[in-house]
């Protein structure tokens, strides 16, 4: 935990920062922003040749982006290592380039370690996952190197929380929500 006595600055210096993709970025803030030790959640894009992307360039497939989440976290609180087992077990890393409806190269699964360390747990909790037979067909999510992040447009920000009665919210959103609160039960920030 986090020291009372400690400056903003020493707290910030000890936070890390993660950067995933794994389907729409409104799921992946959601889930990940319930979790003690999670700083900050934000959706943006990453992994492409463009810069500074709108919503509408990453959905037409032409960038080469990923939604993204950035994620602040202090390890102190939750590891990296924790961070992918929730990242592995509330999306279906097992498809390629979709999750669910939502179909296209910005929706696929893939973890941009941001150090060789980060890259080093990533190939290891996903021989984990895969040994712990979780998903019954291959893991398809690729884990590559430190790619510029993007954030998304402001209307993108905390949308579950903003929207949780839209239709899309509502039928995709929530159940993934619903998904990680029940098996990541003792690591919420509020029950």
């Amino acid at each position: 935990m986090s020291d009372a006595t400690e400056t903003p600055a020493a707290q910030e210096e000890a936070l890390e920062t993660a950067l995933l993709g794994a389907g729409c970025f409104w799921c992946v803030e959601a889930v990940f922003d319930s979790l003690r030790g999670v700083v900050s959640v934000t959706p943006g894009y990453a992994g492409g040749h463009v810069d500074n992307p709108t919503y509408e360039q990453v959905c037409a497939n032409t960038t080469g982006h990923v939604e993204v989440v950035q994620i602040r976290f202090d390890p102190r609180v939750i590891g990296y290592a924790d961070l992918l087992r929730v990242f592995y077990t509330t999306h279906d890393p097992t498809t390629l380039n979709r999750q669910g409806n939502d179909v296209g190269e910005q929706y696929r699964s893939v973890i941009f370690a941001l150090t060789p360390e980060q890259a080093e747990i990533a190939h290891d909790v996903t021989a984990e996952i895969t040994a712990e037979g979780i998903w019954s067909d291959p893991i398809m999510t690729s884990i590559e190197g430190p790619a510029r992040f993007w954030p998304a447009e402001a209307k993108h920000h905390d949308y579950f929380a903003r929207n949780p009665s839209t239709a899309y919210c509502a039928a995709v959103v929530a159940p993934k929500v619903a998904k990680a609160r029940k098996l990541f039960r003792d690591r919420l920030k509020s029950p």
